[in-house]
């Protein structure tokens, strides 16, 4: 399973009504740190398949979703278990960072 594409109209429905944890990046193309932890993400996204979900939302295309998450930096990550947050952090990180706090929080 790769990263699931989220917009403002699917943001509830694949994020907060899921029924397994869901990472959440908010990101945009011309963002340097984004394109470097898209990779990981990628990986992670194949290895939790099943166990935790990876979405990625574009903030130029849905700015909606960002807003109310109240994003000023990208790459910011959220984990939402049971349609709450749980756990936040911003700007980018190696792989095995990413998988220690995913692995901490949910």
């Amino acid at each position: 399973m790769s990263t699931v594409a989220v917009t403002d109209a699917t943001f509830d429905a694949e994020v907060k009504n899921s029924d397994i944890p869901v990472v959440v990046d908010f990101w945009a193309e011309w963002c340097g740190p984004c394109k470097q932890i898209g990779p990981a993400l990628e990986e992670l996204a194949n290895e939790y398949a099943g166990k935790v979900k990876i979405a990625k939302v574009d903030v130029d295309s849905n700015p909606n979703s960002a807003a109310a998450m109240g994003v000023r930096g990208i790459p910011a990550l959220f984990i939402f278990k049971d349609g709450q947050v749980v756990s936040n952090r911003a700007g980018a990180a190696p792989k095995a960072a990413l998988q220690n706090w995913i692995d901490s929080s949910i």
